[in-house]
């Protein structure tokens, strides 16, 4: 099991200067492979005599010609130039297999990051070893006992992180859910979420809350001379500020997602077209100030650590238009019908939490056909149903 840990760095000035440079290097190899690449393979179109592009090519390439023509990168790690390039043959193999978009060029201030293998820095306790700068304090220890793989030190707005993965098979650290049974939970705009048990979850909303700081940084920052020393001082501010917002929303997410886990061993939710919801120009920015994406990611991954499932319903799931106690179902509701009676039972209905009831009752029934155990239909065996076993969950987990 794949485990990232993200922990905050406390450099010196000395350090926070190497870091810069070394992420420009990543970031040139990086540019420079892609354009090599791009030229290689009109050539090999041209004429299939020429060898065609790759990623251990490239590398060995510029292994060849960085002394002469680009002394500088030897200041820093060898790993920041040469784990740059693997990254992009890793981003061609996404764009072939159809699972990205072609890579494009990275730019600064955005992709400000390296990477380094296991062999070339150490951790000791609160601090950790990098090559050609030695240690640098870390504002915590590494939470995760396996196998360290790789590291890679990045920058959002004015501060440092090392993101360190692990290889572990040790999920003690956080406990099994407490198996309150199951639940189903609906996102949503004016609540981030609501549960079948009745509860309403209000999201922070941290992007509209700092709306107005917000438009007055940017018009700031486009009143500066560009190239100026204002310019770059209201950048940081505002890049600052989108930081804070983006951390609002995850503490927020990630205190959602642990109580859910922790409490539920199953838990149902939707599968949600995020890209088509946000094209609603009336409803993009509050949802995407919501983090439906990352709220599923989260679920994910905490429920298997946890020895507990996620149940994801369909796309098209009727949730909000089926009536939680009969089972009819609406030909049409609009979005602005917040509650409704059911014309079969006369059971009048919440709409966010009776799309969660349905969503719970999806997962339920679709473990119980899932797990296919003895007493699951309707011609059972023994007289009464036995127990439920639990279904353990291997994958990629990423941790705050």
């Amino acid at each position: 099991m794949l485990i990232a840990h993200k922990i905050a760095l406390d450099p010196n000035n000395v350090q926070t200067t190497y870091f810069a440079r070394a992420a420009g290097t990543a970031r040139f190899a990086y540019n420079w492979a892609l354009t090599e690449w791009k030229r290689q393979y009109e050539a090999w179109k041209a004429d299939n005599s020429q060898p065609k592009p790759s990623q251990a090519a490239l590398r060995r390439q510029l292994n060849a010609l960085k002394r002469e023509q680009f002394p500088w990168m030897l200041e820093v790690t060898k790993n920041a130039p040469q784990m740059a390039i693997i990254q992009l043959g890793q981003a061609f193999q996404n764009f072939f297999a159809g699972r990205a978009k072609y890579p494009q060029l990275r730019k600064k201030g955005v992709h400000d990051r390296f990477t380094l293998t296991n062999d070339q820095f150490s951790i000791d306790g609160c601090r950790i070893r990098i090559p050609h700068l030695g240690w640098v304090r870390m504002r915590e220890s590494l939470r995760f006992a396996g196998k360290i793989l790789s590291a890679t030190v990045s920058r959002v707005a004015d501060r440092w992180f090392v993101s360190i993965d692990v290889d572990t098979q040790d999920d003690s650290h956080l406990p099994k859910a407490e198996n309150q049974g199951a639940v189903g939970v609906d996102l949503g705009v004016s609540a981030l979420a609501t549960l079948s048990t009745g509860e309403t979850i209000d999201g922070p909303k941290p992007h509209k809350a700092l709306l107005a700081r917000l438009q007055r940084l940017s018009r700031s920052l486009s009143r500066k001379q560009k190239g100026s020393s204002n310019r770059k001082k209201a950048k940081g501010k505002l890049a600052k500020l989108h930081a804070r917002i983006a951390n609002i929303r995850q503490d927020a997410l990630h205190q959602l997602t642990i109580d859910l886990t922790r409490r539920f061993h199953t838990i149902g939710i939707e599968d949600l077209n995020v890209r088509g919801m946000v094209r609603n120009r009336h409803l993009a920015r509050s949802i995407a100030d919501m983090g439906f994406f990352e709220f599923r990611r989260q679920m994910e991954y905490k429920a298997a650590m946890r020895g507990g499932q996620v149940v994801v319903a369909a796309r098209f799931y009727p949730s909000s238009k089926t009536c939680s106690g009969c089972g009819h179902r609406l030909e049409t509701l609009s979005l602005a019908v917040r509650e409704w009676t059911c014309p079969a039972c006369a059971t009048h209905h919440d709409r966010d939490v009776n799309a969660a009831v349905n969503l719970k009752n999806m997962a339920v029934s679709s473990t119980a056909s899932a797990c296919g155990e003895d007493g699951a239909g309707r011609a059972r065996k023994s007289a009464v149903k036995p127990t439920s076993v639990k279904q353990e969950a291997s994958s990629i987990f990423s941790q705050k």
